[in-house]
């Protein structure tokens, strides 16, 4: 092997390849110099992912209660800091016991939805007549999401699946790197700071078992209230599912309680 006479230069890694001090363009790759961009045809361009979520969605919540249950998410969708449309619905019902929440990048919900409801459909063909629980749904998500990002593809989302599992409640979190649990309570984003205290001290002191439908209703309110005054990414608009076995139902948006009589002992600032 020949090395060059240069004393600063290395000798390459292997024959004809690349040296560590100096720049290779690899065969089959487009260089990323834009003066090589013309003429070259749009097969040999490196692939690129999305790295940076464009418009997202905030918070989603869910508690269990001693029949079913609860969860909640607010219609924001956010364009970076503008709160530019008013009525993303970011949660799904999959099936008669199996109720999807999401949070993060909307788009990539879009698509993750679009799967999941393709797969329900297959399972209705083809299931005999058994359709998809909720802990297996939640466990093919870990395995989606974490094979998406192992390919350095994530979905920029943070998933909530909650139903009916052998006629108890299920909740499952998964997130975009593949990061699953079960809990009886929980919340993504800026929920996780400011709403789990809140539903981890009610639930302490009346466990899931004691736990009422309406009880876990004012929770969730309570939590998306607090959201809302809390995350700028948050909204007063929110819709809430509840799953039991009587099935899952989807509400209609709703709004939260808000009070500005405090506004009135502000000045200053007209």
């Amino acid at each position: 092997m020949a090395f060059p006479m240069d004393p600063f230069s290395c000798p390459p890694l292997w024959t004809g390849g690349p040296d560590p001090s100096g720049y290779y363009s690899f065969p089959q790759i487009q260089s990323r110099n834009a003066s090589n961009f013309k003429g070259v045809s749009a097969g040999l361009k490196p692939q690129a992912h999305s790295q940076y979520p464009i418009t997202t969605g905030t918070s989603v919540f869910g508690v269990k209660y001693k029949d079913g249950v609860v969860m909640a998410a607010d219609t924001l969708g956010s364009y970076g800091s503008l709160a530019r449309f008013p009525d993303l619905r970011r949660i799904i019902r999959v099936n008669e016991h199996t109720v999807v929440a999401c949070s993060g990048d909307y788009a990539d919900f879009q698509f993750l939805q679009e799967i999941i409801q393709q797969k329900q459909i297959d399972e209705d063909i083809n299931g005999g007549g058994v359709t998809m629980k909720p802990e297996a749904l939640h466990c093919w998500l870990t395995r989606f999401l974490y094979n998406k990002r192992s390919k350095f593809d994530p979905l920029w989302t943070t998933v909530i699946v909650g139903g009916m599992q052998d006629d108890k409640p299920f909740l499952g979190y998964c997130n975009y790197i593949g990061v699953a649990f079960k809990d009886d309570l929980m919340a993504t984003g800026i929920g996780m700071d400011v709403a789990v205290p809140i539903m981890r001290e009610v639930l302490d002191k009346k466990g899931v078992n004691e736990f009422t439908l309406e009880e876990a209703k004012d929770l969730i309110r309570q939590c998306v209230r607090v959201c809302f005054l809390r995350d700028c990414r948050s909204s007063s608009r929110f819709n809430m599912a509840v799953v039991n076995k009587d099935g899952a139902v989807v509400e209609e948006p709703t709004v939260v309680d808000t009070n500005w009589d405090i506004a009135k002992t502000i000045k200053g600032y007209e």
